[in-house]
């Protein structure tokens, strides 16, 4: 019987062990590396920078340089990132590349993952406030949760979260807030036209659309 508990024992254990490590989800430790890798003449206490950061909406976004010519545009967006994650890895997404101006987005994944608005905005007000502690005169541009056709459902939530984000923004000084929902609606549904097939993702039409919200923060 003795025996019997210690494996029930176990075996509790091992699924609460189980539970924590998916619950913190995906290692980004790769990644993030990989993107240390590729920016690592850009780190530099001279040299100053753009950098954008954040999900994989940032990350899948191709020729962003080119959208902003003229700017040291660093772009260090990691998939399936949420907010706790930009946390986590500060320092070689934002830190190390002496920012005077990073524009974030995260909260799309966070929303997902059924994490609260006001955890989010919490998280984010962390994230500025280590920026703010290294480089003081550097401004945030918080872009807003978009909405997408997969995630469509979840509207209300994301639609609570860009009002925090906005509010936040007006408060606060040295913050500005980028609405990329309002242009990505068509009617009163989003634009499917904007995304690639799996419904989450943008196409070229879709970033084109966020360069028009983005471009009066930047030039």
């Amino acid at each position: 019987m003795m025996r019997l508990k210690f494996i029930y024992l176990i075996l509790f254990v091992w699924a609460g062990c189980f539970f924590v490590t998916a619950q913190k989800g995906t290692d980004f430790s790769e990644e993030v590396d990989l993107i240390t890798r590729r920016y690592k003449h850009l780190r530099s206490k001279n040299q100053k920078t753009v950098v954008f950061t954040g999900s994989s909406s940032i990350r899948l976004w191709e020729g962003l340089e080119e959208y902003f010519p003229g700017h040291p545009i660093i772009n260090t967006g990691f998939g399936g990132s949420e907010a706790a994650d930009l946390l986590e890895f500060i320092n070689p997404l934002i830190l190390d590349y002496n920012p005077t101006k990073v524009f974030i987005y995260e909260g799309d994944n966070d929303i997902s993952f059924k994490r609260s608005p006001a955890r989010v905005l919490r998280t984010t007000k962390k994230i500025l406030n280590r920026i703010w502690t290294e480089f003081p005169n550097t401004d945030i541009v918080l872009i807003a949760a978009k909405p997408s056709p997969d995630r469509w459902h979840l509207k209300r939530r994301y639609l609570r979260l860009n009002r925090k984000f906005q509010k936040y923004a007006n408060k606060t000084s040295r913050v500005a807030y980028a609405n990329v929902w309002d242009v990505m609606i068509r009617g009163e549904e989003v634009d499917d036209s904007l995304f690639v097939e799996d419904g989450l993702h943008m196409n070229d039409k879709g970033y084109s659309l966020w360069y028009e919200v983005l471009k009066s923060h930047l030039n």
